[in-house]
């Protein structure tokens, strides 16, 4: 046998015995995580407090980022719109491919924990806009509803449907 292929049995020997040993780590935390279950102890994971994303994040949880960063990324993309085409969409489908936004954000109106709302407003004063509302599966103090129009300004509530009315979200 060769010094180069010798190399590579022994290294793939190496390979499956890390392995192996990896494996049976992982079956002993299993069996100590199932053990411990069976004989009426919990091993409950601490939830870990919300780490903010930049400084001044509103947001109160990942699912309130992760709503918040889809409203954001809707608004600058209609701003560019209204830009190149001097008025919103009257869809999100229509303004895919737009900024940041994709199509595959356009397909689904599921976004996690909450579920998307977009439909043009006609009723302002140029008779051009919209509204976006994310509104949870859940609203509890992790999960509050948001509402945003043309004026780009984001506004929570952890009580009712944000609207309007509704605080401003920082």
């Amino acid at each position: 046998m060769n010094r180069g292929r010798m190399r590579r049995y022994y290294a793939g020997i190496l390979a499956v015995g890390m392995m192996g040993t990896g494996l049976g780590l992982a079956q002993g935390q299993m069996s100590g995580q199932a053990s411990a279950q069976t004989s009426g102890q919990t091993t409950a994971q601490p939830s870990a407090a919300y780490q903010p994303k930049f400084p001044g994040d509103p947001a109160r949880s990942e699912s309130e980022a992760q709503a918040l960063g889809y409203m954001r990324v809707v608004l600058r993309a209609e701003r560019e719109y209204k830009k190149r085409h001097s008025k919103y969409t009257e869809s999100l489908a229509a303004l895919a491919g737009t900024g940041t936004f994709t199509k595959r954000m356009a397909h689904s109106t599921e976004r996690g924990d909450y579920t998307a709302s977009f439909r043009p407003n006609h009723d302002g004063p140029n008779h051009d806009g919209f509204v976006l509302t994310m509104t949870p599966k859940q609203m509890d103090s992790e999960h509050r509803s948001f509402y945003a129009e043309e004026d780009g300004v984001i506004h929570g509530d952890d009580q009712k449907a944000a609207d309007m009315d509704s605080p401003k979200v920082k």
